[in-house]
C-alpha cells in the first residue's frame, strides 16, 4: 500500500506542479499587463491636457502670461477627478484648481524634468504632502526658449488602485479555481487507476504466495482490463504448470518404481538361487537388460530436456542421408514391434534424395521416440505405417498409427512438456517436448494429426539445404 500512496503522490505533484506553476505565471503577466495598461493610458491622457495647455499658453503675450493663467484655472471643470496646477520657474505651485496647495513646492521629479529638459514629464508615487498614490504630469510653458512656468495635472490613483485589485484577485480567484478542479480531476483520475492496481497487486501476492489459478474480474476494457487479462492467463498457465509439474513428478516416480521393482524382483531372484533353469535365468536377466534400457532411455530424455531449459542444448550438424537414418530406425523397431504382435510397414521414396544438413544423432532420437509413442499410444491397432518422400524443398516423414487417436481438445498441447492427456500409457510427457525443439532448431515442423479412419499421424518436415 506504500507504493500505491507513492505513486499517487508523485502523480499529484508532477501534474498539479506545472499547473500551479502554468497558473501563477499566467496571473503573473495578466497582472502586469492589466497594471500597464491602465496607467499607460491614464499618463497618455494627461501628457495630452498638458500639451495641450502649454501649447495655450505659448499663444498669449508672455506679459498676460498670469492673467490667463488666472482664468485658465477658474474656468476648469474637470475639479472632480483632475488637479490643474500653474508653477512658476523655481517649482512652486502659483495658482491652483483645488486651492489647497497653492503656494506650496511638491519637489517631484516630474516637475524638475519639465523645467530642466523642456519636455513634458510623467511621474507616479505617493503624494509628497499628503502621502496618497497619484499621477502628475508636467508640461513646461515657454516663452523664446525660457521656461516661464509649468502646466501640471494631478489626478488620485485610488479608484484606479482599487480596480487593479479586484482584477487581479479575480484573476488569483480563477486561477485557484482551475488549480482546485485540475486537482481534483486528477485525483478522480488517479484513484481510477490506483486502487484497481492495488486490486491486481493484492491478486499477484495472492498468486505469489501459492493461490494458483484465482481470477480477477475485468471491470475496465482499457490498458487495465489488459493488464488483468495478463494476470489471469499467467495465474491460470502458472496453475496449470503447476498441476502438470506434480503430475509429471508422479509419472516419473511411477516410471522410476516400475522398471526398478522388476530388476530388483529378478536379481534378488537370482542372487537367492530361486531360479535354477537356465532358461528362465536368461529370461529374468533379460528382463533386468531391458528395465535398465528403459531407465537409461527415460534418463536421457530427462537430462535431454534438463539442458533445453538452461540453454545447452546444442546440435551438431553435418549432411546426413536422412532416408538412411530414417530407415535403421525403422529396421530397428521392426523387430521389436513384431515381438508385440505390431505390423510395421515403410514406403520409402523411390527417388534419390539430397544430403540434409542435420545431427544424425538427435534425429535418431525423434524418430525412435515417435516410433516409440507410436506402439505405446497406438499399438491397440497392430499396425504402423511410415513413409518418407520429397515435397518441393523438404524432406516428409509420416508415421501413422491405428490406434484411438487423440482427443481433439488435447491435440493443440500435446507437444507441451509433462503434457499426458487422458493417455494412461506410460512415459515422462517431455519426449514430444524434446523432439520438437529437435525438429524446430533443424528449422523444420513436427505436427501431430488425428488420421482419417483412426488412429494418429506425425508429421517431420525438414527443410533440403542448398
Amino acid at each position: 500500500m506504500v507504493k500505491i500512496k507513492g505513486i499517487r503522490k508523485r502523480w499529484m505533484m508532477n501534474s498539479i506542479s506545472v499547473v500551479v506553476f502554468i497558473a501563477f505565471f499566467a496571473v503573473f503577466f495578466f497582472s502586469i499587463s492589466i497594471v500597464n495598461y491602465y496607467y499607460s493610458g491614464m499618463s497618455t491622457g494627461l501628457e495630452s491636457k498638458a500639451n495641450t495647455a502649454a501649447g495655450f499658453f505659448k499663444n498669449t503675450v508672455e506679459s498676460e502670461f498670469f492673467s490667463a493663467a488666472s482664468r485658465y484655472v477658474e474656468n476648469f471643470d474637470e475639479n472632480s477627478h483632475l488637479e490643474l496646477q500653474i508653477l512658476n520657474p523655481y517649482g512652486r505651485i502659483s495658482l491652483s484648481s483645488y486651492g489647497l496647495t497653492s503656494g506650496t513646492t511638491p519637489g517631484t521629479a516630474d516637475i524638475e524634468a519639465a523645467i530642466a529638459d523642456k519636455e513634458t514629464r510623467g511621474w507616479k508615487g505617493a503624494d509628497p504632502l499628503t502621502g496618497e498614490h497619484i499621477m502628475a504630469v508636467s508640461a513646461p510653458i515657454t516663452y523664446n526658449d525660457s521656461v516661464v512656468g509649468v502646466v501640471r495635472f494631478v489626478t488620485s490613483l485610488r479608484g484606479v488602485d482599487r480596480q487593479l485589485i479586484f482584477l487581479v484577485s479575480l484573476a488569483a480567484l480563477v486561477g485557484i479555481v482551475v488549480i482546485s478542479l485540475v486537482y481534483f480531476s486528477n485525483l478522480y483520475f488517479v484513484r481510477s487507476i490506483v486502487e484497481p492496481v492495488a486490486g491486481i497487486t493484492e491478486t499477484a501476492k495472492r498468486i505469489a504466495s501459492g493461490s494458483y489459478g484465482i481470477q480477477m474480474e475485468k471491470k475496465f476494457d482499457d490498458e487495465i482490463g489488459d493488464l488483468t487479462d495478463a494476470i489471469n492467463d499467467m495465474s491460470a498457465k502458472i496453475s496449470q504448470s503447476e498441476k502438470m509439474k506434480s503430475e509429471f513428478i508422479s509419472s516419473v516416480s511411477h516410471e522410476l518404481r516400475t522398471p526398478l521393482t522388476a530388476i530388483n524382483g529378478w536379481a534378488e531372484t537370482i542372487m537367492n538361487g530361486e531360479v535354477r533353469q537356465a532358461e528362465d535365468v536368461k529370461k529374468g536377466m533379460g528382463i533386468i537388460v531391458s528395465e535398465a534400457r528403459r531407465l537409461t532411455n527415460m534418463v536421457e530424455e530427462l537430462l535431454e530436456f534438463s539442458r533445453i531449459e538452461d540453454g545447452r542444448f546444442t546440435l551438431s550438424v553435418e549432411p546426413l542421408d536422412i532416408a538412411a537414418e530414417f530407415e535403421d530406425a525403422v529396421y530397428t523397431y521392426r523387430e521389436f514391434f513384431r515381438r508385440e504382435g505390431i505390423v510395421l510397414t515403410y514406403d520409402p521414396c523411390e527417388e534419390e534424395l539430397p544430403m540434409v544438413p542435420g545431427d544424425p544423432e538427435r534425429l535418431r532420437q525423434v524418430f525412435c521416440n515417435v516410433l516409440d509413442n507410436a506402439s505405446k499410444h497406438g499399438g491397440a491397432g497392430m499396425r504402423i505405417d511410415c513413409s518418407l518422400h520429397r515435397e518441393v524443398d523438404y524432406i516428409v516423414i509420416r508415421i501413422r498409427d491405428y490406434g484411438p487417436g487423440i482427443p481433439e481438445e488435447e491435440l493443440p498441447r500435446v507437444k507441451f512438456k509433462f503434457y499426458k492427456g487422458s493417455s494412461k500409457a506410460r512415459g515422462s510427457g517431455i519426449g514430444l517436448a524434446v523432439c520438437e525443439e529437435i525438429i524446430t532448431r533443424h528449422s523444420g515442423s513436427l505436427d501431430i494429426d488425428n488420421a482419417e479412419g483412426g488412429g494418429c499421424v506425425v508429421t517431420i518436415r525438414l527443410p533440403i539445404g542448398t
